[in-house]
């Protein structure tokens, strides 16, 4: 087992670090993060529709991490709460990043990686027509929200996401998002 959280979470904090967290993802925290983050925002940005973009990508991210997050492995459960998640949001000079990571389960790899691969290479007008159909339909996700999230994101961004699973062990990997906001 080669996979280290310590080492991913010092490769996510490079850069300018606005903001950085490791551990339980509660509703009671994002409400927290979320004051804190705006207030920080506007103290470093001026651009209103970035400070808007970077917001509202955080809220789905944050979103998705509380909702999607699966139960760790059984070997982790003594050091990290069931509820386990990585947000980092960094600055470059010029873009910004907000970066998600989580463990699941390898079994539903599969389809994320499906889902995530569509959204990123539909067109702006297709991720906007895709985004009615799931709101009007609630298809697209096995958990509430029909997937409304990431096509959410991706229509924020323009379909800048990336991602990545990093095997645990045959039964885990640790899900990766990095989200760009120009």
């Amino acid at each position: 087992m080669s996979f280290n959280i310590e080492e991913l979470y010092t490769k996510m904090n490079k850069g300018e670090v606005l903001l950085a967290y490791k551990g339980s993802i509660t509703a009671e925290l994002i409400t927290n993060v979320l004051g804190v983050v705006e207030t920080k925002l506007d103290h470093v940005i001026d651009n209103s529709g970035i400070k808007k973009k970077i917001y509202n990508v955080l809220v789905e991210s944050l979103q998705n991490l509380y909702h999607h997050v699966d139960d760790l492995p059984e070997d982790y459960n003594d050091k990290l709460d069931m509820h386990f998640g990585i947000f980092v949001i960094t600055k470059t000079s010029e873009t910004y990043k907000v970066i998600t990571g989580n463990f699941i389960k390898s079994d539903k790899i599969k389809k994320l990686k499906e889902r995530l691969d569509k959204i990123k290479t539909l067109s702006k007008e297709e991720l906007k027509d895709l985004y009615k159909f799931v709101l009007n339909n609630q298809k697209f996700s096995d958990k509430g929200g029909g997937g409304l999230g990431l096509i959410d994101i991706a229509r924020r961004t323009e379909g800048k996401i990336d991602y990545a699973f990093e095997e645990y062990d045959q039964n885990y990997s640790f899900f990766r998002l990095d989200v760009i906001i120009e």
